[in-house]
């Protein structure tokens, strides 16, 4: 990913200094267990640990011969460790280097995400208690429905973003696997106590059965979730920048002293930031289908799916790292307009209300179909800015026989609405 949407520490996993690292600590790990097992001298496991090391620039000179570069980095070792490297890689195939530390990465840049998540979580609580009573229209198709509360939005994302935690935390154990069983799976020139020891001291469970590569269905499974949480992204940032249009204007993107938001027109405040986490939701999710596509591959080993992941790997969690930690900013510095709320509340003239009157209706004795007509019918004068809601249907005398004026002007309360909010909150976030 370009530098614009990275973070550090996130990126530093997928440098090559990290990359070679686990590689080394992987082969260095299995030479203790063929030692240990008597299959190398003990001495000669001492050395790799002891002599071990590498250069990335020396690797890539070795590829571009041998164009291998499993192999160019097990010579650049031999560089160092001397005439003991021999017993280096014995029995493995590059197979269960790669997709070892693969899966290594992957599990190293999910803790990063969880941690993020835990961010973004703190940050959408912080707003939802804040704004647990503040009124606000709920919207269905875009079109006023009936009174919410902007806490209760609030709670909404902090419940999705929570399941997300859960599907990802399960996404890592499903990825945190290890694969030492040498050519085409079968351990037939490497012990599986090897592959125990390496799985123990890289923090990873064994794989089951692989064939000479680790199943892609695992990480199908994991990239697919790096996508739904993208997607949770861009639902809530669809909503921020829905609630920001000039018409609307409930809440906003913090903007900052000597800002700038436009080029040609000096007024505008633009909602860029989601805007931008928009975007990026659509690269995460890019992933998904190469990564489906990587499940099926031939017998027991191609590497097609090698140069994909060689791409999505640093891509996707990159650019998810980034997407969580700018998408937490935002949520922290929104600004919220309980005026405005008020004001769009009450923009059609009470016709938010209109269930309340239809089941007043209905329980007073008059059918579903008749209340819905009688409701409807001054419902649409309003509709067309032709009148106040309440006032066309006192004048009505077949809604006020069955519901006296003074029930009717009961119904207009949006604290109705809000009778129930804590029953919600305990179910999102216990008791707070």
């Amino acid at each position: 990913m370009i530098p614009r949407y990275s973070r550090p520490d996130m990126v530093a996993l997928w440098e090559p200094e990290n990359k070679f690292q686990i590689w080394f600590e992987i082969e260095a790990h299995a030479a203790d267990a063929l030692a240990d097992l008597g299959v190398i001298p003990k001495e000669a496991a001492r050395k790799v640990w002891e002599k071990g090391k590498f250069e990335v620039d020396r690797i890539d000179e070795i590829e571009r011969e041998v164009k291998h570069d499993v192999i160019a980095f097990l010579t650049n070792l031999a560089e160092h460790v001397g005439p003991d490297a021999r017993f280096v890689h014995q029995g493995m195939t590059s197979s269960d280097v790669l997709d070892t530390c693969l899966n290594v990465q992957l599990a190293q840049a999910t803790d990063i995400l969880l941690a993020d998540m835990e961010g973004l979580l703190k940050a959408l609580e912080a707003q939802a208690v804040r704004h647990k009573y503040t009124v606000c229209i709920g919207r269905s198709h875009g079109i006023h429905a009936e009174p919410t509360t902007f806490g209760l939005k609030m709670a909404q994302a902090y419940a999705e973003f929570d399941r997300n935690r859960e599907r990802l935390k399960a996404a890592r154990t499903e990825i945190a696997t290890c694969a030492i069983s040498g050519a085409v799976g079968t351990f037939a020139n490497i012990d599986p106590r090897v592959e125990e020891h390496v799985a123990r001291k890289m923090g990873l469970a064994v794989e089951p059965i692989s064939t000479q590569v680790i199943p892609r269905d695992r990480h199908a499974v994991f990239f697919s979730t790096l996508a739904v949480i993208a997607s949770s992204i861009e639902r809530l940032a669809t909503e921020i920048r829905h609630l920001q249009r000039t018409e609307v204007l409930e809440a906003e993107e913090f903007f900052s002293k000597g800002q700038k938001g436009s080029s040609a027109m000096p007024h505008k405040r633009n909602p860029i930031l989601t805007e931008n986490l928009t975007g990026l939701a659509r690269i995460v999710r890019m992933a998904v289908m190469p990564a489906l596509e990587n499940v099926a591959l031939w017998h027991e080993r191609d590497i097609s799916h090698s140069s994909v992941e060689r791409m999505i790997g640093p891509d996707t969690t990159i650019t998810l790292d980034f997407a969580l930690v700018r998408l937490t900013g935002v949520i922290e510095k929104l600004l919220v307009y309980p005026e405005n709320m008020k004001k769009n509340l009450d923009l059609l003239g009470g016709l938010v209300y209109s269930q309340r009157v239809l089941l007043a209706l209905t329980q007073a004795g008059v059918s579903r179909e008749e209340a819905y007509s009688l409701v409807q019918k001054s419902a649409m004068v309003v509709w067309n800015g032709e009148g106040d809601f309440l006032d066309l249907l006192k004048a009505d005398s077949n809604v006020t026989k069955a519901v006296g004026e003074a029930t009717l002007a009961s119904l207009f309360d949006p604290g109705y609405h809000t009778k129930h909010v804590d029953t919600i909150f305990r179910r999102v976030f216990g008791d707070l």
